[in-house]
């Protein structure tokens, strides 16, 4: 489920020097409703702001934590071998005003919007220009984006219930199915497939279609 996003040219530098950001953490959901047309669970965002001052942009292998200073939805650059870093980029994409339209790798555990920020304080919750969008995955055992894990996007290999609810394989019951691939059209789905799930229309996700099969 990816969009490969381009970054600009600019000098090389150390993982984890990043510019003043304003990150807006992503809350990951899955679509899910009622019949066989399913909707989307309703994701949240909230600002913070957060600043190293060493200049540069978000690189894939970049680290990066949760802000102290930003609590609760702040993430900031850090070092990969520091203490405050939870996460490593697994690739970087251009921003998107369209959630949806964010499709990272699978193995990502989250999804991070990063703004440049200009103006100091408060200001900084108001001023940031998106920029692009960090697909991360923890530095710990910890993987929820893993296929088959009940977390992250969804992907070829996840669970989910009749509903479309997103659930972790290990768990599931007898009435979940297996995602066998996100089309955007049933006719599209493997001959496995004993239960195409038609999703409600939202801009700019890729597909339109689970193809569930029993697990």
């Amino acid at each position: 489920m990816t969009q490969p996003g381009s970054t600009p040219s600019r000098p090389r530098r150390g993982a984890g020097c990043l510019q003043s950001l304003l990150v807006l953490a992503v809350i990951l959901g899955l679509a899910y409703g009622a019949s066989k047309v399913f909707g989307d669970k309703d994701s949240s965002s909230s600002s913070s702001s957060a600043s190293d001052g060493k200049g540069g942009s978000w690189e894939v292998g970049d680290c990066g934590g949760p802000d102290p200073e930003n609590k609760p939805d702040g993430y900031r650059a850090f070092d990969c071998d520091d203490a405050g870093a939870t996460f490593k980029a697994l690739e970087i994409q251009s921003a998107s005003i369209m959630p949806n339209a964010i499709q990272c790798p699978a193995g990502t555990d989250l999804i991070i919007q990063v703004s440049r920020v200009f103006g100091s304080g408060d200001d900084k919750k108001s001023s940031g220009i998106p920029t692009n969008t960090v697909c991360g995955r923890n530095l710990t055992g910890d993987h929820p984006g893993d296929a088959g894990a009940g977390g992250g996007q969804l992907v070829k290999g996840d669970c989910i219930t009749s509903t479309a609810k997103e659930i972790a394989c290990a768990s599931a019951g007898s009435d979940a199915f297996k995602v066998l691939a996100l089309v955007e059209e049933k006719q599209k789905c493997p001959a496995a497939t004993t239960e195409p799930m038609q999703l409600m229309m939202a801009m700019g996700r890729p597909y339109n279609v689970i193809c569930g099969g029993k697990v």
